[in-house]
């Protein structure tokens, strides 16, 4: 601005801030409160005020910015919801039909030998199961689908889902196979078929032992950390699809707590994103178990 645009005693200094920050739209400006014009064509931001509904709704999450820190943790939540959520629905289906066949299929040489192994798979920790979603799912996913990264929420989702098996897979089975024999030789003397009894008087029998093999997988992929935040691509931004880089609660804990200042904004932030995610937990868990306890009783 030239000294006669700022005028002879700097009059006109607000209204030359304004038009510098309206031409300029991602720049940062710092001003004092007596030099912000009435027609402000910039966004001042609030520094300081963070009311519950700009922290649950917003869209922004900058802990660090300055002078004004954004806590808009919805990205974090719908990152974890999508991630968990896609797990479970990759790996309920194979962990009940694992538990279906040896429980009932599979022979007694053949069962001894894959149970422990199964057992053993949820011993791996869990950044074992993160290197191996870096160097075979991530390259994975970025051939698939052509991507510019392979650090996406689908291979996150994947990555849960292996580590869920094992869960769903031992609780399932041994809920089916604590069917009375009773019932079984019944439904076969009655003309059933092998099949047909398992579908009908097997996994009914044994419905509440598989609600709660999801119940646990659900808890295992929303609790989950190291895995998911190597392979997720760590951002924290609103997930459109599965095929984009996004943050979980549980990352973000991990990945920002040791640099948050104890008794901060961001320390505080990051605790009560710790209560949001016990909250998810618990009314998943409700959820599921409401939605099996409405399940009409079948007799045999």
């Amino acid at each position: 601005a030239t000294p006669e645009d700022l005028g002879e005693k700097l009059e006109n200094v607000p209204q030359c801030l304004s038009r510098i920050v309206a031409s300029h739209k991602n720049i940062i400006a710092y001003l004092p409160k007596q030099l912000i014009a009435e027609d402000f064509a910039g966004r001042i931001l609030d520094e300081g005020k963070i009311t519950p509904a700009s922290f649950l709704g917003g869209k922004l999450w900058y802990p660090t910015a300055q002078p004004a820190p954004q806590f808009g943790v919805l990205p974090l939540i719908l990152g974890t919801l999508w991630v968990s959520i896609a797990a479970i629905l990759i790996a309920l289906p194979f962990g009940l039909a694992v538990a279906i066949y040896m429980a009932e299929l599979a022979g007694h040489r053949l069962r001894n030998l894959l149970k422990p192994v199964i057992e053993l798979l949820a011993g791996i920790p869990s950044v074992v199961y993160g290197f191996f979603g870096l160097v075979v799912i991530v390259p994975l996913v970025q051939r698939t689908f052509s991507l510019p990264v392979g650090e996406t929420g689908l291979a996150g989702a994947v990555i849960l889902a292996i580590m869920a098996l094992p869960t769903i897979i031992t609780v399932a089975e041994d809920a089916i196979r604590n069917t009375p024999r009773a019932m079984k030789e019944s439904s076969l003397a009655l003309g059933a078929t092998h099949w047909q009894t398992i579908r009908k008087v097997v996994i009914p029998y044994s419905i509440s032992g598989i609600t709660a093999a999801v119940v646990l997988g659900i808890g295992r992929a929303l609790g989950e950390t190291m895995a998911v935040l190597m392979v997720t691509g760590n951002a924290a931004v609103m997930p459109h699809t599965l095929l984009e880089p996004l943050r979980t609660i549980p990352a973000t804990i991990a990945a920002e707590l040791g640099e948050a200042p104890a008794g901060g904004a961001h320390y505080e932030a990051l605790f009560l994103l710790g209560c949001i995610l016990f909250l998810l937990t618990l009314v998943i868990s409700i959820s599921v178990e409401m939605i099996n306890a409405k399940r009409p009783k079948q007799s045999v």
